[in-house]
């Protein structure tokens, strides 16, 4: 192993004055995080329901291929039921492709929140003294004293009370999560 020359000697960095801070305590009181959650749930539920009605109608449509099973040649049915297999993949198809929509246009939202959250706590920071910011949820002991969360919420209520969630649009060649690229669950 080389010897490393020694380094020249820097200033000591300053004494740290920390703040501790709950991003999900803010986004969980966010008025604009709220009004997107609100809004996705919207948006999947009419996802779902607009599912539900293309399972009822492949439903019916397998009811009546097997309806004409006696009626029909064995290449006639079996190309029915290929047709059917095709049709059944295009939907899954596309109602992944209207989630995948519905969660980057609620990613895209959350993202306006966080880049305004990062320029708030920073003046939170700066208005305490402090130098030093961590997130609540690692510190074992903090005194309240050094919580920001409650006049970061209420700044970022002031200054970005809603965020327009963007349309949710399916774009051609669009990139799909699977489960386990989503660790296996769906965002808010």
């Amino acid at each position: 192993m080389p010897v490393l020359p020694p380094l020249p000697a820097e200033p000591a960095p300053p004494t740290a004055v920390i703040g501790v801070l709950s991003v999900p305590e803010v986004l969980q009181k966010s008025t604009a995080a709220q009004d997107v959650q609100a809004e996705i749930q919207r948006r999947q539920s009419v996802l779902a329901k607009d599912a539900q009605a293309a399972r009822g109608k492949i439903q019916s449509e397998q009811q009546a291929i097997m309806a004409e099973r006696g009626k029909l040649s064995d290449a006639a049915l079996e190309k029915k039921e290929q047709d059917l297999q095709n049709e059944i993949a295009a939907t899954q198809t596309k109602f992944q492709e209207r989630n995948q929509a519905i969660q980057n246009s609620g990613q895209a939202a959350l993202q306006q929140i966080e880049a305004e959250l990062a320029g708030i706590v920073r003046q939170e920071a700066q208005a305490h003294g402090m130098n030093l910011v961590l997130h609540r949820e690692q510190a074992v002991l903090n005194v309240s004293a050094f919580d920001i969360t409650d006049e970061t919420v209420a700044e970022l209520n002031k200054l970005l009370p809603h965020v327009t969630v963007p349309p949710s649009v399916v774009t051609p060649g669009m990139q799909v999560d699977t489960p386990e690229d989503q660790g296996g669950g769906v965002g808010p």
